[in-house]
């Protein structure tokens, strides 16, 4: 519950950017479900906001709710390693984009950046 109003209370504001860390991160697997649908519809409909930063380390997630996904490494040199556009038209529900072929292309490209990140680290 306090992360669902944490959401709408950032919305309700009206920001032009909303920044989100990890906002989702302490929930249950149906209760993320659900909020993830909950942000997409304030946000696509009852929203003056135009732009939404999520950090989250949740690939499916990342891939589900962005339409572009910046993909950040490691430190002590922190920076971006890629930036990947999401082709998946809106609006989007999880049952039909989990078995999208380009949620897997997606899905692919960021597993194989996380990898070579795990290696370089090594």
């Amino acid at each position: 519950m306090q992360q669902r109003t944490a959401v709408a209370r950032a919305f309700a504001v009206s920001p032009k950017i909303l920044l989100l860390d990890e906002p989702f991160g302490a929930l249950d697997a149906l209760t993320r479900a659900r909020l993830q649908a909950e942000l997409v519809s304030v946000w696509g409909h009852e929203s003056d906001t135009e732009t939404v930063l999520m950090v989250t380390h949740g690939i499916d997630e990342a891939i589900l709710l962005a339409n572009r996904i910046v993909v950040m490494g490691n430190p002590p040199q922190p920076s971006i390693r890629s930036v990947i556009d999401v082709p998946i038209s809106r609006p989007r529900d999880r049952v039909s984009v989990l078995d999208s072929p380009m949620f897997r292309e997606v899905q692919g490209q960021l597993m194989a950046l996380l990898a070579e990140e795990a290696l370089d680290v090594a």
